[in-house]
């Protein structure tokens, strides 16, 4: 997710609409929504939907992973993290029994632990804090009309086609299977026992912040703008935190029943990109990646069949919408993008994209979903991206990128 988040503004005295990007955003939902009913069927339609759904609770609650830790380890503040452990926690409630219900069909976000992931995801946690967000942070942030992230999704997109190449090699070196924290200790006990984990992370996030400014503020969970009312918060935001994380935890939960597997963002990128190879004449299926079964699948059908592409474009759209919406379509993008914020986008998308491919995803995938499926690699994910993140922190200011 994304550090250029959607930004509190004054009140202003009356409501504001975009009409044109609103008009646009419905209408692209109705064209792309017609077209998923036609090619597949109702199930992906409501992915679609939930996908936009979730693109507007990213942008109205500027829900940031990459600012959020940027924030606790600059301004000692821990707001933004304290919302992500809250979201993880919910989620796993959920998720993890809903996994081993025993209902044929569903598949948790679990991964390899060894060389690949510990690499990838420090990787991709660099790359955060150069490219500026990270893959759902990248696409609500695209569809907001922001266009310094339309470059780091392009190197995103790269780098993901890259890693895919490299991926088979990084996963002979050194690991071992995955650990579902369930085989090990039951539903109830995994549960708890990832409980414990984000209470003792939040802990430390209080100490931090309280060390620096003598308490912990709580605010962000609240009401924001009180004086606005319900509804215009609603439609124009800036959404307190617990508005956002309930839907996000309650998307992800859908997006396992209706799709069978946890939500996820990237593999997409990897499709795209293969594709756009493929139709300039290269054969993807030299690679050892794009031979094995689900992405071999994914290349030959069409992007309306896969589930990971349809969500992200609802999700492209639904940051549109709730931009036209709150009158801030763009408005990061009036600033010129200058040399070294341009090369940071080209270098953090790259990082970005080969970290995602080798740590098995992103801040969603990787973490958001692997937590909910209560798998370890999502904890050791978890640990390596927020070291990476801490260097590329170190590094903005080289970049010429405000911290």
């Amino acid at each position: 997710m994304s550090e250029v988040a959607a930004p509190t503004s004054a009140i202003q005295s009356s409501w504001q609409v975009d009409r044109f990007v609103v008009v646009t955003a419905l209408a692209g939902f109705a064209l792309l929504g017609g077209l998923i009913w036609l090619e597949t069927a109702p199930f992906m339609v409501a992915l679609f939907a939930i996908g936009t759904v979730l693109g507007m609770a990213l942008y109205q609650g500027a829900f940031g992973f990459t600012a959020g830790w940027r924030n606790l380890v600059v301004h000692k503040r821990g707001a933004g993290m304290r919302a992500q452990l809250l979201l993880f926690g919910v989620t796993s409630i959920v998720m993890v029994p809903l996994l081993y219900s025993g209902q044929p069909g569903l598949i948790g976000a679990v991964a390899p632990v060894g060389t690949s992931l510990v690499v990838g995801s420090f990787i991709f946690g660099l790359g955060m804090q150069l490219g500026g967000g990270c893959g759902s942070g990248t696409l609500f942030t695209v569809g907001a009309g922001n266009l310094r992230m339309i470059i780091t999704l392009v190197f995103f997109i790269v780098g993901t086609v890259v890693g895919s190449i490299h991926l088979p090699w990084w996963l002979d070196q050194p690991g071992f299977d995955p650990v579902p924290l369930v085989a090990s200790f039951g539903v109830s006990g995994a549960i708890v026992l990832q409980l414990a984990g984000l209470l003792l992370i939040a802990r430390w996030v209080n100490r931090i912040e309280r060390k620096a400014h003598g308490r912990v503020a709580r605010d962000e969970l609240l009401w924001k703008q009180k004086d606005q009312g319900f509804w215009r918060t609603l439609v124009t935001g800036r959404w307190p935190f617990t508005w956002a994380i309930l839907i996000l935890a309650a998307g992800n939960v859908l997006t396992l029943a209706i799709g069978g597997a946890p939500w996820s963002i990237t593999f997409a990128f990897n499709v795209w990109g293969a594709k756009a190879l493929q139709a300039i004449g290269v054969d993807m299926g030299q690679f050892e990646f794009w031979q094995w079964e689900y992405p071999a699948m994914a290349l030959k059908d069409s992007l309306l069949t896969n589930i990971p592409s349809v969500m992200n474009f609802g999700l492209l759209l639904g940051a549109m919408l709730a931009a036209g919406l709150a009158n801030r379509f763009n408005e990061a993008s009036r600033n010129k993008l200058q040399g070294r914020p341009f090369l940071a986008s080209v270098v953090g998308g790259l990082l970005l994209g080969y970290g995602a491919r080798l740590g098995f995803g992103c801040n969603i995938g990787a973490l958001f979903s692997g937590i909910g499926s209560a798998s370890l690699h999502a904890w050791i994910w978890f640990a390596c991206a927020f070291g990476g993140s801490y260097i590329g922190i170190r590094l903005r200011p080289w970049f010429r990128l405000p911290n």
